[in-house]
């Protein structure tokens, strides 16, 4: 706020021509100063009059940037590629879709301008921006010689509607946004610019700084949620760029762009069966639309009797209720991608001890400092890693002590009356002002931000998720979110490639934001036998962490903890059919690992549902409210566990993307004996392995990095152990990916380009000689063992130090043989002796094919959600509770 100030008064100082618009609430800033004509673009020597007959208002007031791009007038942009095409994807998705720059050097911004216009001009774009006019509007030429602030106003309405009656032809550069629209911004000014925007008449890319956004945007939900944030870095770090970085950075793009591709049928295999069953009594559903220009729908919709009860325009998404006999139709139009089901959401469900985090929280160094009379003195300094300054979104029923709050459910309330939101947050973010500290979070200072979307049952959908998802797009720059826990589900019908929640979640990876997901607690069977192919949405999504749930015991040391009975196992199930009805299943190993999730400890939501119905939760901690402590089990307690480890690796290095964030965790986790890789992924979760090695990563590589170069600091790989409680292990030195498993000291001794951004392994890999091929060159690079031998079930690995599936497998060149004899095969789950396949019954009678276990209208049935349920209340039978330590009632403030 004071950077703000400062810079008005600067600017008033500088342009005695704008001394009318700072009475009349005209904010400039540094950006505005820094461009002696803001109409006119670095490297460009003459203003370009475009169409003066067309345009008299915009070419009085701004500058046409496509036709200085045609002329060849705009100095060369490098170094913004990634900046470039998010803001190029951001503005092809939907007519409401509005990009922001978040950056805070005027250049910087200009430059991803001038870039994007010569984009468009070479016709570098999707068709939807082909031929368009970018013009950059001036802040100067609107308030020069302005008497008052209903000019300026007048002014830019003119603007406006000349904008509007272009039919779409003409995009908008703002710098400055926060002028013009926001609670900085005349009302009127903003009102106009908001119904603008909202009615899709108005296309615009805005710029402003971090704080700008956040103070005078982001807090107008009805202006912020027509914006997304495209985060600009410093110009200087791309500079440096070498060839191997901008080829890398090529790869990255073209990586994205092939995920962005659907697979197969575009309806889900519930919704089409739900079509075939409903014969001649077809009623109506509520669907998840995905299209390419939502716009381009709304006539279809429309004449079919579809009503529009929800849009998500930064997922590409609607959610609407149609008759089930227009869906055909809708799928048969070419602007549909995929269509399924607005399904049921559900919750899934000592803690720093026995997670490492008490060892990584404070780092202490020792510094030599030598004067100039050559006296040396030593300096000491600790530092604590806290998730200080790291906003962490906790999606899930609601939730105390936040920096932001917003209800998604319909209830309109942001507290947690169910009691699951309030416990998970305080597992990754909790306080320890209760019980001297006992029940303090993974990363207690960090940001919360709480965005609801169970109700107070516990329950939500599939629409409201997306809603949540679509505002993190558009605001998570502006709180710093870089870590989302999602202790929630679905089952996993669509493949991650369709399915509309794991494509949201993969735009918020591609973002910077690191997402914990939930496996599930769909383990076993009611006879306690175990079951596979059980892992939850969105935990299938390859750019998730996904969490499956171990057992302490009670105890910190770590050498007795075992994976849970209830936590699902992998491999994935979700599936995609091709034209000729063939199902392909996604066949992912997960979860990627596991963190304590039995019988956990921590904050209880105030009369929460929960408690109600079931008063053996209570810890019996204390009967005050507010501090009162509750227990639960689950994958939905592991998560947060993770998410908080996220938190505070970002905050010992911030310059870590959240492939880089998933790969250290997996590394430095501890193998479990006895467990196989779909049941624990790489291991239990190891804070202060992670930690150690986070610390020690290069932050010098700016936007891009070279394949192969330095990744830590330290020539020396630290040394992969980690005592916790007295108890040594060894770390799992190895990472998942998808059907891979990669294993080698480069993994942290190397740059690899699976840890950039929009980097995903799970399409259309090789492995040839221990390195994975995919379609844009090598994704690991030499010197890492990667898993090449016997491929089990569509793509799923056999590692070379071991069977993936259990200890005793024999392996044949056609299948596995399990050692007492059941055989497995494609589409067959094994459950220690019992084969269930496609549509085939388990010994109490419920379906299991697929994970698929949902009635027409998509709410879960029969006992695997009881047993879910089951899962959270009560945890491992007969296995300890942790530690309880009573509340004295004062609070503890050296956590």
């Amino acid at each position: 706020m004071n950077r703000i100030k400062h810079y008005r008064v600067a600017a008033w100082l500088t342009s005695l021509s704008l001394m009318v618009s700072m009475c009349c609430g005209i904010l400039v800033t540094d950006r505005a100063s820094a461009q002696s004509a803001p109409a006119v673009p670095p490297g460009v020597n003459q203003p370009v009059r475009t169409s003066q007959a067309t345009y008299p208002e915009l070419t009085r007031y701004a500058t046409d940037l496509t036709a200085l791009a045609h002329e060849g007038r705009l100095d060369p942009v490098t170094g913004r590629t990634a900046e470039i095409r998010r803001t190029v994807e951001i503005l092809s998705l939907d007519s409401r879709n509005n990009p922001v720059l978040i950056g805070e050097a005027g250049p910087d911004v200009a430059e991803i301008a001038q870039g994007l216009a010569q984009r468009i001009a070479d016709g570098d774009v999707p068709e939807s921006l082909r031929n368009k006019h970018l013009f950059s509007l001036s802040l100067d030429a609107l308030a020069a010689k302005a008497k008052n602030s209903s000019e300026f106003t007048s002014r830019l309405q003119a603007v406006l509607a000349e904008v509007e009656s272009a039919d779409g032809q003409v995009i908008l550069f703002v710098d400055q946004l926060h002028q013009y629209v926001g609670t900085y911004a005349e009302p009127i000014a903003t009102e106009a610019m908001r119904k603008a925007l909202a009615q899709g008449h108005l296309r615009i890319v805005g710029a402003t700084t971090s704080n700008a956004y956040a103070q005078y945007i982001a807090a107008d939900t009805s202006v912020s949620d027509l914006f997304q944030p495209v985060k600009v870095s410093d110009g200087a770090a791309d500079a440096d760029s070498t060839g191997d970085q901008k080829t890398d950075n090529n790869s990255s793009e073209n990586s994205d762009r092939n995920e962005n591709q659907f697979k197969g049928d575009k309806l889900s295999g519930d919704l089409r069966e739900m079509i075939q069953n409903a014969g001649s009594h077809a009623g109506r559903v509520s669907l998840i639309v995905q299209a390419d220009d939502l716009n381009k729908l709304a006539t279809l919709l429309k004449s079919n009797g579809v009503r529009v009860d929800g849009r998500y325009a930064h997922l590409g998404a609607v959610k609407v209720e149609a008759p089930l006999s227009v869906i055909q139709k809708l799928a048969a139009n070419s602007n549909t991608r995929y269509l399924s089901v607005d399904r049921r959401i559900q919750s899934l469900g000592h803690v720093t001890a026995t997670t490492g985090a008490d060892l990584a929280r404070n780092v202490t160094t020792t510094t030599a400092v030598t004067s100039a009379l050559g006296v040396t003195t030593t300096l000491t300094t600790t530092t604590v890693y806290d998730g200080t300054g790291v906003g962490v979104a906790i999606v899930d029923s609601g939730l105390d002590r936040i920096v932001f709050s917003r209800d998604f459910t319909g209830e309109n309330r942001v507290d947690d009356p169910y009691g699951h939101g309030t416990h998970v947050a305080s597992i990754a973010v909790g306080n320890g002002r209760i019980a001297q500290g006992a029940y303090t979070g993974v990363a207690p200072n960090a940001n919360i931000i709480n965005l609801r979307v169970l109700n107070s049952q516990g329950l939500g959908t599939t629409s409201g998720t997306l809603a949540a998802l679509d505002w993190l797009l558009s605001n998570h720059s502006a709180y710093n979110i870089r870590v989302v826990n999602m202790s929630l589900g679905t089952p996993a019908v669509d493949s991650y490639r369709n399915d509309p929640i794991c494509r949201a979640v993969r735009k918020l990876v591609n973002a910077g934001i690191v997402v914990a997901a939930a496996a599930g607690n769909n383990g076993k069977n009611s006879a306690g036998q175990k079951v596979y192919g059980q892992i939850h949405c969105p935990g299938n999504e390859p750019s998730a962490i996904t969490v499956g749930a171990a057992n302490s015991y009670g105890t910190d040391a770590r050498n007795d903890d075992t994976v849970t009975t209830f936590s699902s196992r992998g491999p994935t199930r979700s599936y995609w059919t091709d034209a000729a009805g063939v199902k392909h299943y996604d066949d992912l190993m997960k979860p990627d690992m596991v963190a304590p999730g039995n019988k956990i400890v921590d904050a209880e939501s105030d009369h929460n549902l929960l408690v109600t119905q079931y008063p053996q939760l209570d810890a019996s901690v204390s009967n005050a409210d507010n501090r009162r402590e509750m227990k639960l089990s689950g994958t939905s307690m592991s998560t947060p566990m993770v998410a908080g480890a996220a938190a505070m690796l970002l905050q010992a290095n911030p310059t870590l993307t959240p492939n880089m964030v998933k790969a250290l965790l997996m590394y430095t986790a501890q193998p479990l004996r006895g467990f196989n890789t779909f049941e624990q992924g790489a291991g239990e979760l190891n804070i202060e392995g992670a930690m150690r090695v986070a610390r020690l990563v290069r932050r010098d590589f700016g936007t891009s990095k070279p394949i192969g170069a330095p990744l830590l600091t330290s020539l020396v790989p630290p040394v992969p152990t980690t005592t916790i409680a007295g108890n040594t292990f060894t770390w799992s030195q190895g990472i998942l990916l998808g059907g891979h498993y990669a294993k080698g000291t480069s993994l942290i001794m190397k740059y690899q380009p699976v840890y950039a951004l929009g980097i995903n392994v799970s399409d259309g890999i090789v492995v040839s000689d221990g390195i994975i091929v995919g379609d844009d060159g090598i994704i690991i690079s030499d010197g890492v063992s990667v898993t090449d031998g016997i491929i089990v079930s569509d793509g799923i690995i056999v590692s070379d130090d071991g069977i993936i599936i259990s200890d005793g497998i024999i392996v044949s060149d056609d299948g596995i043989i399990i050692s007492d004899g059941v055989s497995l095969t494609d589409g067959i789950i094994v459950s220690n002796g019992i084969i269930v396949g496609d549509g085939e019954s388990l010994l109490d009678g419920i379906i299991v094919s697929d994970g698929i276990i949902v009635s027409d209208d998509g709410i879960i049935i029969s006992d695997a959600y009881v047993l879910a349920q089951s899962a959270m209340l009560g945890g491992d039978d007969g296995t300890p509770d942790c530690p309880i330590v009573p509340d004295d009632g004062v609070d503890y403030l050296d956590y």
